[in-house]
């Protein structure tokens, strides 16, 4: 028998898929974005399908679940109107699909569904098989979680405490806006030097979507470590950085996730810190136009 596909379902009521032939379905639902950004941290899910109100499409753009929600789920977006621009944006950002309401009936939600977890499966298998991001040259997402995955493993035969970074990265979009798209990945490579360039070699430091670092500390001394190493990294990023002979600034929200305390596999692990990083607060970019850039500094591994 097929397992059921489990899709999130964000605002309307969601119609019964049952009678349809591109199932079965397990709908979770919920009212809004937050509640759906909770519930992402939570539980994996095939599909995220976005209910959008009248003027929700906009507010999308900046929802800073979106980023979390590419990596595991096919994002579906229904919405009243959908602006080209937007629709492209939204495309770019890793939404796979986008559906007029008016269109929206249950048959075609269910065909689109599928089709879009389908495609997400075949994007999951294409990112195999190149193990690194272009655009910065760390390794990607699925080449983590498979170091990870061998570095767990070794760490059930020999215990011994590893933590799990995510800085999650405002400020790209404005690059973007400002001064192009190719500034923009010039913006990130530099962001990536900088990780790179404040960690032990043995560290591990991963692209996990356009506006998120995953940082692998392979072992740890003691618990605050990880959160003693995820604050010099942090307060690093939000030193600006010079771009198109201009200085940009980006703000920065972390997350942590420690083995064993937080979990025994890779994604459990990697949805908890993203969780965190999507949730916190950024810092940074506040009166970044005074200051200046300062010179290399120590590894955030080593000692004050």
């Amino acid at each position: 028998m097929t397992p059921p596909l489990h899709v999130l379902w964000v605002g309307a009521a969601a119609p019964d898929l049952s009678a349809t032939d591109y199932g079965p379905f397990d709908v979770q639902s919920c009212a809004s974005l937050e509640l759906a950004a909770q519930a992402l941290r939570d539980t994996a899910h095939d599909a995220l399908l976005l209910w959008l109100a009248p003027g929700m499409a906009a507010a999308l753009g900046d929802w800073q679940a979106l980023s979390h929600a590419v990596l595991d789920a096919a994002v579906v977006v229904v919405a009243p109107d959908l602006a080209r621009a937007l629709a492209t944006a939204l495309t770019q950002r890793g939404v796979q699909d986008l559906l007029p309401q008016a269109s929206a009936d249950p048959g075609t939600l269910a065909r689109v569904l599928h089709l879009a977890v389908e495609r997400k499966r075949l994007e999951r298998a294409a990112r195999k098989a190149y193990a690194t991001d272009l655009s910065t040259g760390l390794p990607n997402h699925a080449q983590l979680l498979e170091h990870m995955t061998h570095l767990l493993a070794l760490r059930e035969r020999e215990p011994a405490p590893m933590a799990l970074l995510v800085l999650r990265i405002e400020g790209l979009s404005t690059t973007e806006r400002t001064l192009g798209s190719e500034a923009a990945n010039v913006l990130r490579r530099k962001l990536a030097v900088r990780v790179r360039a404040g960690l032990r070699a043995s560290d591990v430091v991963a692209s996990i979507g356009n506006d998120a670092f995953a940082v692998l500390l392979a072992w740890i001394d003691a618990p605050d470590d990880a959160l003693r190493v995820a604050g010099k990294l942090a307060l690093s990023l939000q030193q600006p950085v010079r771009v198109a002979s201009q200085d940009q600034a980006v703000a920065v929200a972390v997350g942590v996730s420690q083995y064993p305390e937080h979990g025994r596999q890779a994604d459990e692990l990697l949805r908890r810190a993203i969780g965190q990083a999507t949730g916190n607060p950024s810092m940074g970019r506040a009166g970044f136009a005074n200051r200046v850039e300062r010179g290399g500094s120590s590894a955030a591994n080593d000692e004050d």
